[in-house]
């Protein structure tokens, strides 16, 4: 399996990086949806979770990222209470829409065309029209989706940015350590 720039040595190997990287995401997306934020738009999370998804994006690509986001949403929305409720439908179906948004920018990114927190500014915008789309469908109130939507938009600039940065940290650690453990132990 060929990764940026990464070998990984077996599917025994992929698999365990790819449970570590969903156990993070489960535990962040249960303790922010357990964290109060003030934000001016009811239901607005900083998007922490998305994250691990973008870290996963960038190392293993598409398939494993998608797993991460649909696990993710699955077993957060079980922890939270709160599984194939509403909070798990506006989850799953942003997670799995902000994924493919930012695997197709980052195509851009690796030509580098954009940054990566561009990639994360997209995800984020993607997760927060997605979520507002289907709470519409939902509730059946297109007025929800018009009210909303420049907020939404205009707040995944300031958790885009954050979580672009957040990405970009983590991947230089997380790729120092893959090497060192795919090659390290004489792989």
């Amino acid at each position: 399996m060929q990764r940026s720039g990464f070998q990984v040595r077996n599917r025994l190997q992929h698999l365990t990086y790819l449970a570590l990287l969903i156990t993070f995401a489960v535990v962040i997306h249960t303790v922010e949806a357990a964290m109060p934020l003030p934000m001016p738009v009811p239901g607005v999370r900083i998007g922490l979770a998305n994250i691990i998804t973008l870290l996963t994006l960038i190392l293993f690509g598409l398939r494993s990222g998608l797993m991460v986001a649909v696990i993710r949403s699955v077993l957060g929305s079980m922890f939270v209470g709160g599984l194939f409720g509403f909070g798990f439908w506006l989850s799953i179906t942003a997670g799995i829409i902000s994924c493919l948004a930012m695997a197709f920018i980052l195509i851009f990114q690796k030509k580098g065309l954009v940054s990566l927190i561009s990639v994360s500014v997209v995800g984020a915008a993607a997760h927060n029209v997605t979520q507002l789309a289907m709470a519409s469908v939902i509730i059946a109130s297109f007025e929800l989706l018009m009210g909303y939507f420049p907020f939404l938009l205009l707040l995944s600039i300031p958790t885009g940015i954050f979580t672009g940065f957040a990405a970009y940290y983590l991947e230089g650690v997380t790729g120092r350590m893959l090497r060192q453990t795919s090659l390290g132990d004489g792989g």
